[in-house]
């Protein structure tokens, strides 16, 4: 009996798994429905080149039924995991490892382990970006703040502080260590101990106690 080409195409999917993924929520009909790469694209909010673009770097390769791509419920169910992490901008080669791995994974239990692992290291890069981020910014508060001629004046209390700089403040004069605050604000504890220096400085003080003391002085954070 000649062999179908669907369901060899659909079996292709994932080379040498029994289909193993991790359980995201598809915009898919029912196991028996075949989307046409249009009704794919459109499933996913996606575009045909993009679809492609998936294909050449291996990470989805559709089934044909002649000249037509077609998707299944394995083409779909792995392309939610593909968009998902397109969702958060991680790296195509970091995609393609992920789906590598997933393509061993002999359980279900394995799947979700592999998938869980990507997003931690996906988690801890956005974390070291929003540090950068959250240093440049407070850099242009200091320098738009030095070019407004509104520099501090610690002896007459006019020390001008970013939101971020002021959240910091208050979270030291509660007494948490850098590294709590690190944890509190979600930067890192370079990021922390670059905040910190900055009010300290700011405040013409010598370390974080003085910094508090004077701005307890000037009314900016209540004394207990």
């Amino acid at each position: 009996m000649p062999q179908d080409p669907w369901k060899n195409a659909e079996a292709g999917i994932a080379p040498g798994t029994g289909g193993f993924l991790p359980k995201l929520p598809i915009p898919y009909g029912g196991s028996n429905d075949r989307l046409a790469i249009a009704e794919m694209a459109e499933a996913f909010g996606v575009t045909h080149r993009t679809l492609h673009f998936y294909e050449e770097k291996g990470l989805l390769n559709a089934a044909r039924l002649g000249p037509m791509r077609v998707y299944g419920e394995g083409h779909v169910r792995r392309m939610a995991v593909i968009n998902a992490c397109r969702e958060i901008d991680m790296p195509i080669a970091a995609i393609q490892d992920l789906m590598a791995a997933l393509d061993t994974a002999r359980s279900q239990t394995e799947a979700d382990r592999f998938f869980e692992t990507a997003l931690r290291s996906r988690r801890r890069e956005l974390a070291a970006q929003q540090s950068i981020l959250r240093r440049q910014m407070q850099r242009i508060a200091e320098l738009l703040e030095n070019g407004s001629g509104g520099s501090a004046d610690p002896a007459s209390g006019n020390v001008h502080l970013s939101p971020i700089e002021s959240e910091c403040l208050g979270l030291m004069a509660e007494g948490h260590a850098a590294a709590r605050i690190a944890q509190l604000m979600e930067m890192d504890i370079t990021a922390a101990l670059a905040l910190e220096s900055g009010i300290i400085r700011k405040f013409d003080a010598q370390n974080r106690f003085q910094a508090i003391a004077k701005a307890v002085l000037a009314g900016m954070i209540a004394s207990e």
